[in-house]
C-alpha cells in the first residue's frame, strides 16, 4: 500500500498523457448529442471518485449529475429513459457485475456510455462505447490508492474538455506536482497516526469538493484499521450527527483554503469547545488555532479561477472558485491514505491484506 501511495505522482503523469485524447473525444460526443444529464455508477472507492465528479460537473459544466442505484437494475430490472444521458461506469477492475449491467442497460436505452477502469479488456471496457483507462499500473494492495487518484484525474480531465471546463485545463497539468507535494506529509502522518493507536471510532468531515475525500478517508480507515469511521458533509453534520460529539471523540476535518474555510474555522471552534480531538488536514495555518493535531500541507500555488456554469443561482453570479480548490481533493486524500497506512501498522495490522476482503468484488 505504501509503495502504491508513493507511486501516485508517476501514475498521474501517465494518465494525464494517455487519457487526454480519449477524454476529449468523449466530451466532443457529449456535446454533439446534447447530453443534459450524467449518471455515474460505481461502488466503494470508485463511488467516491464519482461523488467528486458529481460536484465538479455540476459546478463547471452546469449538467445535473446523479449517482446510479445499481441494485435497481440488477435485482429489480429497472430501466430508465436515457436518450440524452451520459452514463459513466467506474470500476478499478472493470469486473463489477452490477456496474457493467448498469452500463449495458444504459447503452441499450440510447445513452452515451463511458467506462473508467484500470483494466484494458475488462467487461466494463468492452461493454461501454468509450473507455478511459486509469493507467495506474498493477495495484496489489486491497485498499485502492493510486487507482482512486487517477480516476479522479480522468474525471477532472473529462470535465475540463466539456463546455465550461476550459479554465481547468492548465491546472490539470499540475496535478502530479500537487500529489508529489502532498507526499511530503508522510513523516508527519506517521507520527500523528501513533497518537490514535487505540481509536475504535471517529468522524470524518469535508464539504463540497472535499466531501468525497472525507468518504474515501473513512473507507480507508475501516478497511485497513478496522476503525468505525463515519463520514459526513460538514453541513449535514450540524443537522443531527453533531450530537455524537463528546470529549475525546476523534474528528478528522479536510479544510482547504477556499469558500468552505470560514465555515470550517467556526466548526473547529465549536468542536474544540466540546472537547473533541480534532485532526485537521489543511494548508491554512489559521485553522490550526483550534486543532488538536494537524497535517499541514504545502502545495504548489495554482493560478486561475472558475465561475459557476451559466444559469447558476443569480445570487452567486460573479463569485469564482479557484482552480486549486477544484483540484485539491486529489492531493488532500494522500495524507489520509498515509495516515491509514501508518495507523494500521501502529495497530499491528497488515494494511495490504485486510480481513475478509478481496481485490476484486463482484456484486449484483
Amino acid at each position: 500500500m505504501l509503495d502504491e501511495i508513493q507511486e501516485q505522482p508517476a501514475a498521474l503523469r501517465r494518465v494525464l498523457t494517455s487519457a487526454v485524447d480519449p477524454a476529449r473525444q468523449v466530451a466532443l460526443e457529449a456535446k454533439q448529442r446534447d447530453v443534459d444529464v450524467v449518471i455515474i455508477a460505481a461502488r466503494g472507492t470508485s463511488d467516491h471518485a464519482g461523488l467528486y465528479a458529481q460536484y465538479l460537473f455540476q459546478y463547471l459544466n452546469g449538467i445535473p449529475v446523479a449517482l446510479a442505484t445499481p441494485s435497481l437494475y440488477t435485482l429489480y430490472g429497472t430501466s430508465l429513459r436515457l436518450g440524452r444521458a451520459m452514463v459513466i461506469g467506474i470500476s478499478q477492475s472493470g469486473e463489477s457485475t452490477d456496474i457493467v449491467e448498469v452500463v449495458a442497460t444504459a447503452r441499450e436505452a440510447g445513452a452515451l456510455t463511458v467506462g473508467i477502469t484500470n483494466q484494458e479488456g475488462s467487461k466494463l471496457a468492452t461493454t461501454a462505447q468509450h473507455s478511459l483507462f486509469c493507467n495506474a499500473g498493477l495495484e496489489r494492495s486491497v485498499a485502492a490508492t493510486k487507482t482512486y487518484t487517477t480516476t479522479c484525474a480522468v474525471l477532472a480531465m473529462l470535465a475540463a474538455f466539456m463546455p465550461g471546463g476550459e479554465p481547468l485545463r492548465e491546472g490539470i497539468e499540475q496535478i502530479p506536482e500537487l500529489a508529489a507535494a502532498a507526499l511530503k506529509s508522510e513523516e508527519n502522518a506517521a507520527r500523528v497516526a501513533e497518537r490514535y493507536v487505540h481509536a475504535r471510532d471517529c468522524v470524518v468531515l469535508g464539504r463540497v469538493f472535499q466531501y468525497s475525500t472525507a468518504r474515501e478517508m473513512a473507507l480507508k480507515l475501516e478497511e485497513t484499521c478496522y476503525v468505525v469511521a463515519t463520514p459526513f458533509s460538514t453541513a449535514d453534520f450540524r443537522h443531527g450527527p453533531a450530537a455524537l460529539v463528546e470529549r475525546g471523540l476523534p474528528v478528522i476535518i479536510f479544510a482547504p483554503p477556499g469558500r468552505t474555510s470560514a465555515e470550517a474555522h467556526k466548526l473547529l471552534q465549536w468542536l474544540h469547545d466540546r472537547g473533541a480531538d480534532c485532526l485537521v488536514v489543511t494548508e491554512d495555518e489559521r485553522l490550526l488555532e483550534h486543532a488538536t493535531v494537524s497535517m499541514l500541507l504545502k502545495l504548489p500555488a495554482l493560478t486561475g479561477a472558475v465561475s459557476p456554469a451559466t444559469g447558476a443561482n443569480p445570487s452567486t453570479q460573479g463569485v469564482q472558485t479557484s482552480v486549486a480548490e477544484l483540484l485539491a481533493p486529489i492531493a488532500y486524500i494522500i495524507p489520509g491514505q498515509l495516515f491509514a497506512q501508518y495507523l494500521a501498522l501502529s495497530k499491528g495490522l497488515n494494511p495490504d491484506q485486510p480481513r475478509g476482503l478481496k481485490k476484486i468484488t463482484r456484486t449484483r
